[in-house]
């Protein structure tokens, strides 16, 4: 089997009119059901090679209790077309799964409850500051941002620090565009992303054990590389309020909490921003939380995840499948100090 994980050029995006165009087969021909609503994952994907582990093999969730717990109650239904997929052959998860299976404390910790408690926060409209160390600032709408980089879809793996992981097909473009337009001074190293803070249609906000608002940052590398998106929508159609709507931070080859949601400000600094949760714990949660099956978490390993919607573990991937694109920002580093 060949290790070697394909890159993904940005001519191979897929453009939104032929995506929404095979979603509107896909959905005639009886594999969505419900609107966006499409079928649990059918048969699971064949093991793939990392570029730095053998060949992945799938072996029985350690937790079957808490598979089941999360896995849709469609049943998958053979399609005449198959469904997109990342480039590792992935098939993505349920409009359920996604919109349904979300960490997002800003409403709740539990998961299975951010949906609900999301469906009064509003997304619209939406403003974003981009302030700091740059020659252009500005405050954009996400009107004006969408008409200026028009939307891409971007199909990524998604791996939860916590050990569980999915497939998503996002709507966005790369902040890459935003931030070459703001013109980065020469001082500026970082990127800090604040969420925004609206206790009234947040919950979790009252939650005093934690240094609200959510931050998060960035190196200016990082930040600029290709595959780094603001994603604004969710399978073809807007960004869902409990999935970081208006707009958030998606950065594929890191764990989930990078991704930070609600993004409001985006701010060029010269030192290393603090983040939030790795200023509650950063001996579990480093600055660049890369995700590596090699360093483990200090309450659990990080060699397997399992995929919401499969009763099976399976290996994980160094940079989360993303190794042959993103290896280079890392040159020199140790990974397992640097983590």
């Amino acid at each position: 089997m060949n290790s070697k994980i394909p890159p993904i050029p940005s001519s191979q995006i897929t453009p939104k009119q032929v995506y929404l165009s095979r979603r509107d087969f896909i959905k005639t021909s009886g594999a969505l059901a419900g609107g966006l609503l499409l079928a649990a994952c059918g048969a699971a994907p064949q093991p793939t090679a990392s570029p730095t582990l053998p060949a992945a093999t799938l072996t029985p969730a350690l937790t079957p209790t808490a598979a089941a717990s999360a896995t849709p109650t469609e049943t998958p239904r053979p399609s005449p077309t198959p469904l997109p997929t990342d480039e590792l052959g992935d098939p993505y998860n349920s409009f359920e799964d996604i919109t349904h299976y979300n960490n997002y404390y800003e409403f709740s910790t539990d998961k299975q409850e951010v949906a609900k408690l999301a469906q009064d926060f509003h997304t619209s409209p939406w403003q974003i500051e981009v302030a700091g160390l740059v020659n252009r600032p500005g405050s954009y709408s996400l009107d004006e941002l969408q008409q200026r980089y028009p939307p891409e879809d971007r199909i990524y793996r998604l791996r939860c620090v916590e050990g569980w992981s999915m497939v998503i097909p996002w709507l966005g473009f790369p902040l890459a565009k935003l931030l070459k337009d703001v013109e980065p001074t020469p001082a500026a190293r970082y990127v800090r992303f604040e969420t925004l803070s609206r206790p009234d249609e947040m919950p979790g906000l009252k939650e005093p054990h934690y240094p609200w608002p959510y931050r998060e940052g960035l190196r200016l590398d990082e930040a600029m590389h290709d595959l780094t998106l603001l994603a604004s929508g969710l399978y073809g159609g807007e960004l869902p309020a409990q999935n970081g709507g208006g707009l958030r931070l998606v950065v594929p080859w890191k764990y989930g909490f990078k991704s930070i949601k609600a993004i409001t400000r985006i701010e060029l600094v010269a030192e290393k921003p603090s983040s939030m949760w790795s200023e509650i714990s950063p001996r579990e949660y480093g600055f660049y939380a890369n995700v590596n099956p090699e360093v483990n978490h200090p309450r659990w390993s990080q060699f397997s995840e399992r995929r919401i919607g499969e009763p099976f573990r399976r290996h994980t991937l160094l940079f989360n499948g993303y190794a042959d694109q993103v290896a280079q920002l890392y040159t020199g580093m140790d990974l397992k100090v640097n983590y």
